[in-house]
């Protein structure tokens, strides 16, 4: 069967009726378009897991602040259309903006908490509050037995996960590893707009978590120092945070942690803004 595209919330649920009437399991990956190896993975592990598999494609405004880059984002649904095809996507949802948003601003959304006001959300005001509103929207629509996400957004899989438990969604949460480029730069849109010398500076990026991961034997003052060496007198590198959190709360781990953590990592490279991150077991502790 070739691909088929929905524009409309209708056309979707209309299309995929049969699928959940004869008890077909539905998988969703809700993604921004622009769409590279990173997602590509997200699809193949739904493929493996659902009986149809749905992908939005949906440049949300709502997780963009006033001096972000929603107008830069990249757009290539064709060639998107194309390649989600060639992989064995059943269905992709394309809405516009005034689908999603019938009466315009919105008036209810979902908050993200303590933990969407920190790392991400201390510079981006209202980014994870415009990501949950979004996807619980698309819960909504596609009705998905499970819901896949990569692991590079760590901090956006956590408060989905969070969100889906707290309003008890009948849906799983499925984290796929993080894809990275032969050099270890994880895969990102937002890569497309480093030039060739940006590029290798980004770089520093998942060579400063390598050596946070070397050092967490010896406690997570020496992850911290350990990761930050790497990139000082990188002057392209404007590092915005660094942070050890626990893996159940987000919240940044006391001195004493053991355990597993994740390590958090964002800078600009230029003018573009980069994420990563790593899991951890401090003081050598796999508890």
């Amino acid at each position: 069967m070739p691909i088929a595209v929905a524009e409309t919330v209708s056309a979707l649920r209309t299309g995929t009726a049969d699928a959940r009437a004869a008890g077909r399991s539905i998988a969703l990956v809700p993604t921004m378009g622009a769409l590279h190896d990173g997602h590509f993975a997200l699809v193949r592990r739904a493929r493996e897991v659902a009986d149809l598999v749905i992908v939005s494609i949906f440049v949300n405004p709502l997780q963009f602040g006033p001096t972000e880059d929603l107008d830069r984002y990249p757009r290539t649904m064709d060639a998107d259309v194309a390649e989600l095809e060639q992989l064995g996507v059943d269905w992709v949802f394309a809405p516009s903006v005034a689908e999603m948003y019938p009466s315009g601003a919105i008036q209810t959304r979902v908050t993200a908490g303590e933990v969407g006001s920190l790392y991400e959300g201390r510079t981006r005001t209202g980014h994870f509050d415009g990501v949950l509103t979004v996807v619980s929207k698309l819960l909504n629509i596609a009705q998905p037995d499970t819901v896949l996400f990569g692991q590079k957004d760590a901090q956006q899989v956590f408060l989905v996960a969070r969100m889906i438990a707290d309003l008890d969604l009948p849906v799983t949460v499925e984290v796929v590893q993080t894809v990275r480029e032969q050099d270890g730069l994880a895969l990102s849109s937002r890569n497309r707009f480093l030039d060739e010398r940006e590029k290798l500076a980004a770089l520093g990026l998942s060579i400063a978590l390598k050596a946070a991961e070397s050092s967490a034997h010896r406690g997570v003052d020496a992850v911290l120092a350990a990761a930050q060496s790497v990139l000082r007198g990188e002057g392209i590198v404007e590092l915005d945070y660094l942070k050890v959190v626990a893996p159940e709360t987000f919240l940044p781990v006391d001195d004493d942690y053991l355990g597993k953590a994740v390590v958090l990592i964002a800078a600009r490279v230029g003018t573009t803004r980069l994420i990563d991150n790593t899991t951890i077991f401090l003081g050598g502790m796999r508890n």
